[in-house]
């Protein structure tokens, strides 16, 4: 069941100036619940401004999103529950903390939602949990804390409005190798324990092919593919030209099957590589 569906999505910067520019242009797509989406995309294709939609922090200037069916611009003065509904954490979502402890800042979210009580203490430190905070951290000071401490209280935030959709925007962005693995880590584990949809933006084609069902790979302000990661990742020349790498591993793979060799299209890692390879060469005799 289609949990979000875009339909003729499209937003214009400066309409009817002499700036105007389509950022999104006439988007369509279905993303069903419990899904895994990665989005993809240069600099300026478009992927900000199209997940920025999905929560109506901006208005699409044509087209629509569905949430469960409805459109969320339908009553205008109830955005703000769609806001519950679709959580959204921005790229470097540290520079959002504000108040005096990490406990306060993570349920500023829920306490507006009307969570209250034993009911907002548990939405709390299960989001700080999710995001692998020890309880002793809540009653720091936000500021206080390391950079990728601050990234996981600022994603705690939002996850502990519960909402139906989680999307998140380069959350990794800035974070050394370590970090940026623990709190990948964490967010797929966070998708399967809790098996709502989750759309990650990224740079990192390594982290996409890790962790997406499916990829939105935008380019100019259009979805130019939409489909299984290993499909849209066998397409890697594709890809390269419209600006975009495919992970190391694959690329790897898809010169060796340029070159004659039978490899299975859009490898993913290192480990099925190892295992093509290895097959090819008993194969051959090569190897026993």
């Amino acid at each position: 069941m289609s949990i979000l569906e875009l339909k003729n999505l499209t937003y214009t910067y400066g309409k009817k100036t002499a700036f105007e520019k389509t950022a999104v242009d006439n988007v369509n797509l279905s993303i069903e619940k419990g899904e895994f989406i990665g989005i993809i995309g240069h600099t300026g294709s478009g992927k900000s401004t199209l997940v920025q939609m999905l929560n109506g922090l901006i208005k699409p200037t044509s087209g629509q999103v569905l949430l469960d069916g409805a459109d969320i611009w339908e009553k205008p003065k109830e955005i703000r529950k769609i806001r519950f509904k679709v959580g959204m954490v921005f790229q470097y979502p540290e520079y959002q903390l504000f108040d005096e402890t990490v406990y306060k800042d993570i349920s500023f979210g829920p306490k507006n939602k009307g969570l209250t009580g034993a009911e907002l203490d548990k939405a709390v430190r299960d989001a700080a949990k999710f995001v692998g905070m020890k309880d002793e951290l809540l009653n720091k000071s936000p500021f206080d804390l390391s950079g990728g401490e601050k990234r996981r209280a600022a994603i705690a935030g939002v996850i502990a409005m519960q909402p139906e959709v989680l999307v998140l925007d380069e959350p990794t962005a800035g974070l050394d190798p370590m970090g940026r693995e623990l709190l990948l880590s964490q967010i797929a584990q966070y998708h399967r324990e809790r098996k709502n949809t989750v759309l990650l933006v990224s740079h990192s084609m390594e982290d996409i092919a890790r962790v997406a069902d499916r990829i939105i790979v935008m380019s100019n302000s259009h979805c130019v593919m939409f489909d299984k990661t290993k499909e849209v990742f066998s397409r890697g020349r594709e890809l390269e030209k419209i600006g975009l790498r495919v992970p190391q591993i694959t690329k790897i793979m898809l010169e060796l099957r340029e070159k004659g060799i039978d490899v299975d299209e859009g490898i993913l890692t290192v480990d099925d590589a190892v295992s093509q390879i290895t097959s090819i060469l008993k194969r051959k005799g090569r190897l026993w």
